[in-house]
């Protein structure tokens, strides 16, 4: 029996229930595999099904304001994600009479698509003839092949996208290309693969080589930048604090936070107050300022490591800029200070 044969017929027996697999709405699709990049299955279910229930439509996406968009995605992270999200929905509202294109190139053009999810999209809601290529398939490549190239350098992703479309079968494209991913998420999995009940495995390079430990093989990743961010939280006697939009490209854009001060290294209370920008950043009088968290919260991006202190900032009244804590949910914020708030206003 050949490769593809084999995944399909595994896939059959084995794929997982998952409510965008009854489906080749290419809304839908899209929307799933937008939300499930960088993301595992189970904490991007929950995501994909709310917003299809605030947006059933792309219709209902694109009339959406960001803010409110935002604020749904709020604790997946990549918000860039969700940017994009709203602007390709407004584009295939306003110029594409709310059709997706229906080929892989076409969906290439769209905004925030890449190879991987203009290939799924293309293969599953139109069976176009074209492979998908995610961590999962690269691993699964790696190991039956034996293939020893960085899967993230760009050998390694031209070798393994024209090894993934010459294995393609001739009808089912979208079954699949689902199913070599499934197979890599389930069996052929990064950790402990269960290679005692694998339907490859008598043809399989790494297992019989003895070098499934050592596969696929992936360029070491950049160094880490650490950052000290300090949260200013005003808390004021009427019940308001201060939240501040991030309008500049990069991290957290058009999200909310507390005033912040970044500093080089880690601050003390008196080298805090003595922070150059900390008086620009008071605008009324304050009673006292307290350090909510006695050590640093660390909090862990893909090339970032964030050490954040939030400072409490007692005043008897808020500027005119304030809200109120009640509101304070209606704004997206980074998942950070999400926790913070739970914590704070228990």
């Amino acid at each position: 029996m050949i490769f593809h044969s084999i995944l399909t017929n595994w896939y059959s027996a084995h794929k997982r229930d998952l409510p965008w697999r009854t489906s080749k709405n290419p809304y839908n699709i899209w929307l799933s595999e937008i939300i499930l990049q960088q993301t595992q299955i189970k904490q991007g279910q929950p995501y994909y099904e709310a917003f299809l229930a605030h947006y059933p439509s792309v219709h209902d996406l694109a009339a959406a304001s960001e803010t409110a968009i935002l604020n749904l995605w709020q604790g997946l992270g990549y918000y860039s994600r969700a940017r994009n999200l709203h602007f390709t929905a407004k584009h295939i509202v306003e110029n594409l009479n709310a059709e997706f294109p229906k080929d892989y190139k076409s969906l290439l053009d769209l905004k925030g698509v890449g190879d991987y999810t203009a290939s799924a999209i293309a293969s599953i809601c139109y069976e176009e003839s074209v492979a998908v290529v995610d961590g999962n398939v690269y691993r699964v490549l790696a190991r039956f092949f034996g293939i020893d190239t960085p899967i993230n350098s760009t050998e390694g992703i031209k070798q393994f996208k024209v090894l993934a479309q010459s294995l393609l079968p001739p009808s089912n494209l979208g079954d699949y290309n689902q199913a070599i991913m499934e197979f890599g998420a389930q069996q052929c999995k990064p950790q402990s693969p269960n290679c005692d009940v694998c339907p490859l495995i008598s043809s399989c390079k790494a297992h019989n080589t003895g070098s499934i430990k050592e596969l696929p093989v992936k360029l070491k990743k950049i160094k880490v930048l650490k950052k000290y961010f300090n949260y200013l939280v005003m808390d004021s006697e009427n019940e308001k604090t201060v939240l501040e939009q991030r309008t500049k490209k990069g991290i957290w854009q058009q999200l909310y936070q507390f005033p912040l001060i970044e500093t080089p290294t880690a601050v003390t209370e008196k080298e805090f107050l003595s922070h150059p920008e900390f008086s620009n950043k008071i605008n009324t009088p304050y009673n006292e300022l307290t350090l909510f968290n006695s050590s640093d919260i660390i909090h862990k991006l893909s090339h970032r490591e964030l050490h954040v202190k939030f400072w409490i900032l007692k005043t008897k009244n808020a500027p005119k800029n304030a809200i109120r804590w009640s509101d304070i949910t209606s704004y997206p914020v980074p998942v950070v200070i999400e926790r913070f708030i739970n914590n704070f206003r228990i």
